[in-house]
């Protein structure tokens, strides 16, 4: 019952490209379509369900920290149509399951419009580039192109750390070694200090999440590698704050000295719902200059907003005017656009005088306002 389930469950969402597959306990499963939840017309899931579906799925050690610890995550190949992120989790004791789908095919940095500055900063000798935005925001696929764009370009040996594997990268021009933290390595620092033992040029790591690894990630930045890492976090200069503030409070100065050298490059990422379907992104791009470092070295953060809107030259943008651009040209909603800003009261000001400057032209006689 659960593997015949699953296969047509995970065809459907592949037919769909529908992103997320939400299995629980008491409602039918249920897809993620253009951000949007749609329920599969099949049967109400009972706990019998959603516990064959897991066991039918999961590999023996997840099983086993799933049974230790309440939760498991893992990726899942179905066959050679797509692969999935999963997320086993219990909820008031029954078996719950979400599957992101990671696209087999990798997109290029050119087809996900990402900023054309990121094809030079990547290509850097040494540095720090970090993609951040809320989960599901598009930071692995934005990560994954940035990879493959120097695979096909540069004969570099390329270390990806990820929890779990997403995108599956192939060598080209470039070796490519691919650590699974919990299978190839047992955490994200460790597996970053083995990296600089094993002549890598460039080091993915998929996320920051605590001390040791923004510690370690720094150093191999510092010591002559790119180093690409995401953190959750909407904009470029919340992006600097939380990495300093994840440091004791005397440590904090090195930190932001070492900061304004090690990063090169920050781009934050939003995914909206397109109009007439699909999704699209707005980016905010952060280039570390010699004005921006100093910026950071003297704790001047604050000024880094102020920076970005008069460093187009450099290429560099604020995420609310790439969406307010995005209103302009009719490719998302006036409410998508507001809820996805980082100052959301500015920008409907923005956009409300916009609006008004449309509107002001002067009206013929008897047409009135529109």
């Amino acid at each position: 019952m659960g593997t015949i389930l699953i296969d047509k469950l995970l065809s459907a969402q592949v037919k769909q490209g529908a992103s997320d597959l939400h299995i629980s306990v008491g409602q039918p499963p249920v897809l993620r379509l253009h951000g949007r939840l749609q329920k599969l017309k099949t049967k109400v899931l009972e706990p019998a369900d959603t516990m064959a579906l897991m066991k039918s799925i999961t590999p023996d050690r997840c099983q086993q920290e799933f049974q230790e610890t309440g939760s498991t995550d893992f990726g899942f190949a179905f066959g050679d149509q797509a692969r999935f992120r999963v997320s086993v989790f219990r909820q008031k004791g029954n078996v719950s399951i979400v599957l992101r789908q990671i696209p087999v095919k990798l997109m290029s940095m050119d087809d996900l419009g990402l900023p054309s500055v990121f094809k030079e900063l990547i290509k850097r000798p040494r540095g720090l580039i970090l993609v951040t935005g809320p989960t599901g925001s598009g930071k692995s696929t934005s990560l994954a192109a940035m990879v493959d764009e120097i695979n096909n370009t540069m004969d570099h040996h390329i270390i990806t750390i990820e929890d779990p594997i997403e995108f599956y990268h192939n060598h080209k021009k470039s070796t490519v070694n691919q650590r699974e933290v919990g299978v190839d390595v047992t955490s994200f620092a460790e597996a970053i200090r083995r990296a600089l033992r094993q002549d890598p040029d460039v080091i993915l790591v998929g996320e920051m999440r605590d001390l040791e690894t923004i510690e370690a990630a720094i150093t191999a930045a510092e010591t002559g590698h790119v180093v690409f890492a995401t953190l959750h976090t909407s904009s470029a200069a919340g992006t600097i704050n939380r990495i300093i503030d994840v440091f004791p409070s005397h440590q904090q100065d090195q930190i932001r000295t070492q900061l304004a050298t090690a990063i090169i490059g920050i781009l934050a990422q939003q995914l909206l719902p397109r109009i007439g379907g699909g999704r699209v992104a707005s980016f905010e791009t952060l280039v570390v200059t010699p004005g921006i470092a100093n910026l950071i070295r003297e704790n001047k953060i604050f000024r880094i907003t102020s920076a970005i809107q008069t460093g187009s030259k450099y290429g560099m943008q604020l995420l609310d005017d790439h969406l307010f651009h995005h209103w302009r040209r009719e490719v998302v909603t006036k409410e998508d656009a507001i809820a996805k800003a980082n100052s959301p009261d500015d920008l409907a000001k923005r956009i409300a005088a916009a609006e008004r400057g449309i509107f002001d032209e002067p009206q013929a006689p008897n047409e009135g306002a529109a």
